[in-house]
């Protein structure tokens, strides 16, 4: 990820690459959005100006729990 944009760390409850995928897909639709996951620890670090609840809101229609961690 690269330095500049505001970064986040979120929890998502992922247990497959199914998972993961649909994560992907919905930050990949917000735009101006850079993420890494890490699925054995169920967390995302994004780098994004967007709010942290329009993050929260975005990742919660992949149907996972979702829970903010704190900034990265």
């Amino acid at each position: 990820l690269k330095p500049g944009k505001p970064g986040h760390r979120l929890f998502v409850d992922m247990t497959c690459e199914g998972c993961s995928s649909a994560v992907s897909r919905v930050l990949n639709k917000l735009g101006g959005v850079e993420c890494g996951l890490d699925l054995p620890k169920e967390k995302v670090c994004v780098n994004s100006e967007h709010s942290v609840d329009l993050l929260l809101e975005t990742l919660g229609k992949t149907g996972q729990a979702v829970s903010y961690l704190g900034p990265k």
